[in-house]
């Protein structure tokens, strides 16, 4: 895999989608703390998570399937994120920010699987 986990476009990308999942949290009721605040960022440090211990195993195979994972955490996100904007914890602007980042870390992790895939058939 790549040589630090940093340099992944993917893992870029991710990292911001938590970083702005963490700003929006603060603005949620504290009744939610342990609640959907909780389960919303450990769901979107899992993605970034995935993608890390996936470059660290230096297994094409092995990467591909943190990727699912990662995409599956992703999911968890996005499904979180409109309810909370159907609880009304977030405005429509903070729904729009998170939702286009989550499509762009989507379309990254989609198209990494695709080419580590590839890669595995050819090994």
């Amino acid at each position: 895999m790549a040589d630090r986990f940093e340099n992944l476009e993917v893992f870029i990308e991710s990292h911001k989608f938590v970083l702005l999942i963490y700003k929006i949290t603060i603005k949620f009721p504290s009744d939610e703390k342990f609640a959907l605040i909780s389960q919303l960022r450990r769901a979107a440090v899992s993605i970034v998570a995935n993608i890390v211990e996936g470059n660290a195993r230096g297994h094409s195979k092995e990467f591909v399937q943190f990727l699912y994972q990662a995409t599956g955490s992703l999911e968890e996100v996005k499904y979180h994120v409109l309810l909370a904007r159907d609880l009304g914890y977030i405005t429509e602007n903070d729904y729009d920010a998170l939702h286009t980042q989550a499509e762009i870390v989507g379309r990254l992790l989609s198209g990494l699987m695709k080419y580590w895939k590839q890669k595995s058939l050819k090994s």
